[in-house]
């Protein structure tokens, strides 16, 4: 009876085993799937072999307006995450998190720069509208290696996203707040971008 109930057990813990496995290999591929990446992914996938450091940014009033003024969007937080990516000492690039609503539920974006200033890569961290909505990579690519000029707009040098207006104005608002925070933290001037 005692060594029925071990295999028993084993047996249990087995099954269990691979139902976790199973669930977690499926979380991930659903992860992938939808288009929602981590932001250790992120950077370790666009910095790769990269020496990744984090901070926080704290705009004074008068940057937070100098950025509004040169995105031409509304900045609402004065507090973004920023990650620097250096190889043997030199940058490499930078990256920040952008957290906005699309529509009535938030999303975060991880967007990465060339160490110019030019777009590298966005990555989506947090999607909590229907998944449906998520822009893709191929609508994203749009944005690589541009810099912040007034043809990174929408029906200008950016297709919108059919079906995902919102999605899509949400996205070209925090590529140009990013644009234009890294253009501000670096002392660069409009127009020199990608120089």
């Amino acid at each position: 009876m005692k060594h029925g109930s071990t295999a028993g057990r084993a047996a249990h813990r087995r099954v269990v085993s691979v139902l976790v496995t199973w669930l977690v290999l499926a979380g991930g591929a659903a992860s992938e799937q939808s288009g929602v990446v981590s932001r250790q992914e992120a950077l370790n996938a666009v910095f790769a072999g990269a020496t990744i450091t984090g901070d926080r940014v704290y705009l004074t009033v008068e940057q937070a307006e100098r950025i509004a003024e040169l995105a031409g969007e509304d900045v609402r937080t004065r507090i973004y995450a920023r990650y620097v990516a250096r190889r043997d000492g030199v940058v490499v690039g930078r990256a920040y998190v952008d957290t906005h609503v699309v529509r009535t539920k938030r999303e975060s974006l991880l967007i990465s720069l060339e160490p110019d200033g030019r777009v590298r890569r966005i990555d989506v961290t947090a999607f909590l509208e229907p998944p449906e909505y998520i822009p893709s990579k191929r609508w994203k690519g749009q944005y690589y290696e541009k810099p912040l000029v007034d043809d990174v707009a929408l029906h200008r040098a950016i297709r919108p996203i059919a079906g995902a207006t919102l999605t899509a104005h949400a996205v070209n608002a925090a590529v140009r707040r990013v644009l234009a925070l890294d253009m501000v933290l670096e002392g660069r001037e409009p127009g020199r971008e990608g120089q």
